[in-house]
């Protein structure tokens, strides 16, 4: 059973989101300002946060900046209905996905689950494929962790799966309403820059080859490629 930390100052709807999860599968704990979200998101007893962005003694954005600093809990943000900004920071921060408010439940409940499966490490994998490497960059599937020339990048979950779809296929274009559909779960939406945001983030993470040359290059209208040397 999964257990999910929601972090807002609206005690009702803390009461309605923990009444209709727990229905859902699962167990969730309430918290309603953002120093003490902050204090027990990284506690790690909990497998993902549903973090609103206005909160009292500690803004969304800042908790979000000051657990990413240790950890890479996944991060659901609550923004405001219309306001793209809130949903560019919070993903530049490294928020995983967001939903606006008011949001339906159901919705709610199909983010959570697919972040969740993004986040969890695969029960098994094919020996083969456990580890790839293009060029300087080393993927592992199984911990979900890649590295340049030896050195970490740390990646959120989205970002991992966004990497490891563009390596699979390096050298040739994935399309962003494939990477939509099998990263995100959801279909690509003419409004909804998320996508975008994941990867331009994921850029500044991997940085460019030491010949300077872009490692995720844009096809405009079609998708993205992992560029091979």
């Amino acid at each position: 059973m999964n257990s999910i930390l929601i972090i807002d100052d609206d005690e009702e709807l803390c009461e309605l989101v923990a009444e209709y999860l727990t229905v859902e599968g699962f167990e969730t704990k309430a918290v309603h300002d953002g120093q003490t979200g902050l204090d027990a998101a990284l506690t790690g007893e909990y497998d993902m946060a549903v973090l609103d962005v206005m909160l009292p003694k500690m803004n969304g954005f800042d908790v979000l900046r000051n657990l990413r600093n240790s950890s890479k809990l996944p991060v659901l943000m609550l923004t405001a209905r219309g306001d793209d900004m809130e949903r560019i920071v919070g993903l530049e921060i490294g928020a995983d996905d967001y939903l606006a408010k008011p949001f339906n439940p159901r919705e709610l409940v199909a983010r959570l689950r697919a972040i969740l499966r993004r986040s969890e490490q695969p029960a098994a994998e094919d020996k083969a494929a456990e580890k790839v490497t293009v060029g300087d960059l080393e993927l592992s599937r199984s911990s979900r962790t890649a590295w340049i020339e030896g050195e970490e990048v740390p990646l959120t979950s989205v970002e991992f799966d966004l990497l490891a779809n563009l390596v699979a296929e390096a050298g040739h274009v994935v399309r962003k309403d494939d990477l939509s559909e099998t990263v995100l779960e959801r279909k690509l939406s003419p409004y909804d820059r998320s996508l975008d945001m994941h990867i331009s983030n994921l850029r500044k993470k991997l940085g460019p080859r030491t010949d300077g040359s872009d490692r995720i290059k844009t096809i405009r209208s079609v998708g993205y490629i992992y560029t091979v040397v």
